[in-house]
């Protein structure tokens, strides 16, 4: 019976998974905590350096419910003190460090999201600060100890960093150290990261060797793709769906997926029968996806109410009951009309936006910044956002 339940257990963990190091240890870590009446210890940590939460830290989120739900001690650890840091991993260049004040804002949002995937009356949170601002210089020092120059620069993202003669900081040393330590406080059975990740986690392993602990499990999940289909979802390239979006953004956005990856985000992000997805008709399955994803954040009925007018305006060609107005007297640029209306967060956007003519007033595609509407209209950008403008 134990057996069927760790098979049970290791089932429902290794959906979607890239690689788990190892599988053996963990089936050992499952039956001793079966033997002993004792939930393993499963830790993800998430700097704060944006203050909002897409559905690409989601797919580490679904895991961590996933082991919840099974009965285990969830620690969602927030990096206060490594955000300051920022993770090199994957990185071309060194990070813009962030303050302190920066980083505590950015995390006070956090467990009012989390809350939308995890059940946060059974998680322990936890603040990376609460060790490390203890901690003296020698302390810090001595963690140095626990791995050599040559093996972080046998990391494939430094490698190819040095490749270019690009600069790499001795603080971008210092941040796998503290990741792992971090592991060592939390005494972690499991740690989840993405596939970005494995040099960090590893480096957790080894150093709780080091101080007679049981190496942890590492489990990596895929990198989500953001609605560009080519980079990793992230703010910072303006490609990320946020979960406290509304629910006809998040619709919309998903709908802008390629179908080729829409079956990763139905793996990743939905419990659905992954078969009978397969059996469905392109277009319907990413409905339904959208539908799904939707109403994970939103309620089902908002979820149907955005499937239902994303359907008459790209459908059936009509336009948004709700365009929002903006008012001109006609000498305002292409530009200032987009940054002034909210239709964009930054100068940078409207421009990538205007050189990948994605923008349209009175379905005339605009390029130049320089353009100034001497009429009445609709702007529109992307395929999702509308503005009447009213000279």
């Amino acid at each position: 019976m134990q057996r069927a339940d760790i098979d049970k257990q290791l089932e429902i963990i290794k959906r979607g998974t890239v690689e788990i190091i190892s599988e053996d240890e963990l089936r050992t870590k499952l039956e001793k905590g079966i033997r002993e009446k004792k939930p393993l210890i499963v830790k993800a940590g998430f700097d704060p350096t944006a203050p909002d939460i897409h559905l690409g830290h989601v797919v580490l989120l679904r895991k961590l419910r996933q082991f919840q739900d099974l009965g285990h001690k969830v620690i969602f650890l927030i990096g206060d003190f490594t955000g300051r840091i920022g993770d090199p991993s994957g990185r071309t260049e060194i990070r813009k460090q962030l303050s302190r004040e920066e980083v505590l804002e950015n995390a006070a949002t956090y467990k009012k999201q989390i809350s939308k995937v995890l059940d946060v009356n059974k998680i322990k949170i936890v603040f990376n600060s609460d060790w490390f601002e203890k901690m003296s210089v020698l302390d810090i020092l001595n963690l140095t100890t626990h791995v050599t120059v040559s093996q972080m620069l046998a990391r494939e993202d430094f490698k190819k960093r040095l490749s270019k003669n690009e600069d790499i900081s001795l603080l971008e040393f210092m941040y796998p150290l503290l990741q792992g330590y971090d592991s060592v406080k939390l005494e972690a059975d499991v740690e989840l990261g993405g596939t970005d990740q494995i040099f960090n986690l590893l480096v957790g392993r080894d150093i709780q060797k080091d101080y007679g602990q049981p190496p942890q499990v590492i489990i990596t999940m895929p990198l989500l793709e953001g609605t560009d289909g080519v980079q990793k979802m992230s703010k910072s390239y303006a490609n990320y769906i946020g979960i406290n979006e509304a629910a006809g953004e998040i619709f919309g956005k998903v709908m802008s997926i390629s179908d080729e990856l829409m079956f990763k985000y139905y793996t990743l992000l939905t419990d659905e029968n992954l078969d009978k997805v397969k059996g469905m008709h392109p277009k319907e399955a990413k409905l339904r996806l959208a539908e799904l994803i939707t109403g994970d954040y939103h309620s089902q009925g908002l979820a149907r109410e955005a499937r239902l007018e994303f359907e008459r305006v790209f459908s059936q060609k009509e336009l948004p009951q709700d365009i929002s107005e903006y008012k001109t007297d006609g000498t305002k640029t292409i530009i200032t009309i987009l940054l002034d209306s909210g239709l964009v967060k930054s100068g940078n956007e409207a421009r990538r936006l205007l050189k990948q003519s994605a923008v349209l007033f009175n379905d005339s595609r605009i390029e130049k910044e320089s353009f100034v509407p001497k009429q009445s209209g609709i702007l529109k950008v992307g395929a999702r956002r509308f503005l009447k403008v009213i000279i």
